[in-house]
């Protein structure tokens, strides 16, 4: 089974996104966590694409796909969810057309809707495991607060450190992600709608604002 997973940050894809790859045994494939390998490893490409993630920019096409790609091409036979691509209507197009020369099928396309005031709030409120960035911790929502240990907060799953991402307590830059996501035109939502057009796959659209459960419980009906 291969899905493509959208949703605006802070909408809890990323967290939904490591459950259903579990149920499934799916490999879950993040566009940020390729872009973060590329950057620890000091790669051109990771430099390069660093620039434009600080800024809270669109990392051009030319280092975001040859990336991804490549990187579903190594899950081809096991199944993927794809998280955190295409994040543009010129993405889409390219995905398809990899898709469809690579012999690879688009099973469902999974769709978490959140309004972006709330999503907003749920951006500077997260806090990363060091341990796995999936493992969600919210200081806002008491069911994902993170508990206490030694006078600090720590991961409420495995105690493991945590951390905030600058660009999470920038308004600013969480205004340009969001613009980029809610862009129907040639922005992310313009590449949800590629896909619910082409009416090829399986589409799921759920409400992100339900609890984790809530949402989970939904995916799963909808999946089976």
């Amino acid at each position: 089974m291969n899905i493509l997973t959208f949703g605006p940050n802070g909408s809890g894809k990323g967290t939904q996104g490591a459950i259903v790859k579990e149920k499934y045994g799916l490999d879950h494939i993040e566009s940020g966590a390729i872009f973060r390998e590329h950057i620890k490893g000091g790669t051109e490409l990771g430099k390069k694409a660093k620039e434009y993630i600080d800024k809270g920019d669109l990392v051009p096409d030319e280092i975001t796909i040859p990336m991804v790609l490549e990187t579903l091409q190594k899950s081809k036979e096991k199944g993927w969810l794809l998280d955190g691509f295409p994040r543009s209507l010129a993405q889409a197009e390219a995905l398809d057309k990899a898709l469809n020369e690579s012999d690879m099928a688009l099973d469902c396309v999974l769709e978490i809707v959140l309004d972006r005031e709330i999503a907003k709030q749920r951006i500077m409120g997260r806090r990363l495991c060091a341990n796995d960035n999936n493992h969600p911790n919210h200081i806002a929502f008491d069911a994902i607060k993170p508990v206490e240990k030694d006078g600090k907060l720590v991961c409420r799953i495995c105690g493991g450190e945590l951390s905030m991402r600058d660009d999470d307590q920038d308004e600013e830059a969480i205004g340009k992600r969001h613009d980029i996501y809610y862009d129907d035109t040639t922005g992310t939502m313009a590449a949800v709608n590629y896909f619910k057009n082409k009416g090829t796959a399986k589409i799921i659209s759920v409400d992100g604002s339900k609890t984790i459960k809530e949402v989970y419980n939904e995916i799963m009906d909808r999946l089976t």
